[in-house]
């Protein structure tokens, strides 16, 4: 289209063979979409703790620097020795970053459905999203509600269907509550909401008093604290009361998968019930999603043998979906936008803001009750 301009400026990260991270804004080619792709002109994108991940490759940003090259401003810090091996399939390659968004359709493919969102406001999900325009499928595009804003659409992906995805999971696995952990985050806030909304028991995991009295303060029935000395006690009680033999866990290392499955075994074993080696028969299943922690997972067997640990991500989740089904929750999101699926934001940067130093170290903590926006 005449009015889409041949280039674009997008936020990149490159980790060298020397073991540094750089993070810089490139100026681009503009896609052009595929017949069933989108062209989109991003208004608004979330800083989400996997884009980090991505963008400053696991470096601490209180080492980073600011280098003026002949290309513009470059980010530089070193990569931690211990994450290299994992970083070996990006070694050299320039990556666009950000995974989801917002903005208008500005270009499309010939497929009915692309052509539909021409000029329509969408949230949508895709690579390089930290742009001023991103290429996506029509497919993962959400029209937004008439009158939404940027802002209030540019998260309207990632979390949403996470939270209902988990949902939706643990009703196709046959379980009936849940257990969540880093559970004051945006996201768990967000399924907190959900939970409450339709009838389903949540056990909030958290590791600070505060962040347990933020979750009561928003209605969470059943919050308990890694930090306290009754942890394993509260776990397990909660875990009784509610039912639950499902976890999502954002932390990814440590003990704590290891924790909330025997606090299940503890939870259903009957002490009046006879011995057995082989502990219970209740199926258990904890779905790693996140790495906050990057230590290994450590498991400390006392929940007998009839559990589960494996890896959860959205994009697959969602490809499993029947069209109906992806409708749904289409609908729902689009429906409680600013109330269920509502995302408050601390701060809006620029692509070049981005790369100010004291900027990055503040959006880098992802501290609990900051988020921030780039807005291109």
């Amino acid at each position: 289209m005449s009015n889409v301009p041949a280039t674009t400026r997008q936020l990149r990260s490159l980790v060298t063979p020397e073991g540094q991270v750089r993070v810089s804004v490139e100026t681009v080619d503009t896609p052009l979409p595929r017949p069933h792709q989108v062209v989109v002109r991003v208004e608004a994108a979330p800083l989400n703790p996997s884009d980090l991940a991505l963008l400053l490759a696991f470096a601490d940003p209180g080492t980073a620097q600011v280098e003026d090259t002949p290309d513009g401003l470059v980010v530089s810090a070193p990569v931690p020795d211990a994450m290299m091996p994992s970083l070996r399939a990006r070694l050299g390659r320039s990556m666009p970053v950000g995974n989801e968004g917002a903005g208008v359709v500005v270009d499309a493919g010939d497929a009915p459905e692309a052509q539909a969102l021409l000029g329509k406001r969408v949230g949508f999900a895709g690579e390089g999203t930290y742009a001023e325009h991103a290429l996506t499928a029509a497919q993962v595009c959400l029209p937004l509600p008439e009158g939404a804003t940027a802002a209030e659409g540019a998260a309207s992906f990632v979390n949403p269907f996470t939270a209902l995805g988990m949902v939706e999971t643990m009703r196709r696995e046959g379980h009936s509550a849940l257990v969540h952990t880093a559970a004051a985050s945006n996201l768990g806030q967000m399924l907190n909401r959900v939970c409450l909304a339709d009838g389903i028991e949540l056990v909030n995991v958290v590791r600070r008093p505060e962040q347990a009295e933020l979750l009561r303060d928003l209605g969470a029935r059943h919050v308990v604290d890694t930090s306290a000395a009754s942890f394993m006690a509260d776990l397990v009680e909660a875990i009784r009361a509610t039912g639950a033999t499902m976890a999502f866990d954002a932390v990814g290392g440590g003990r704590l998968a290891s924790d909330i499955l025997n606090a299940m075994e503890a939870a259903v074993t009957d002490p009046a019930a006879p011995y057995s080696r082989y502990g219970t028969g209740v199926p258990k299943q904890v779905y790693v999603y996140g790495g906050l922690d990057r230590r290994p997972l450590e498991l400390r067997r006392g929940f007998g043998f009839a559990w589960g640990i494996g890896g959860w991500l959205l994009m697959p989740f969602l490809s499993s979906l029947a069209v109906e089904d992806l409708a749904r929750l289409k609908g729902r999101i689009a429906d409680e936008l600013t109330t269920t699926f509502a995302s408050r934001f601390t701060a809006e940067i620029s692509l070049d803001q981005a790369l100010d130093l004291d900027t990055l170290r503040r959006y880098a903590r992802t501290a609990t009750g900051e988020k921030f926006l780039i807005v291109p």
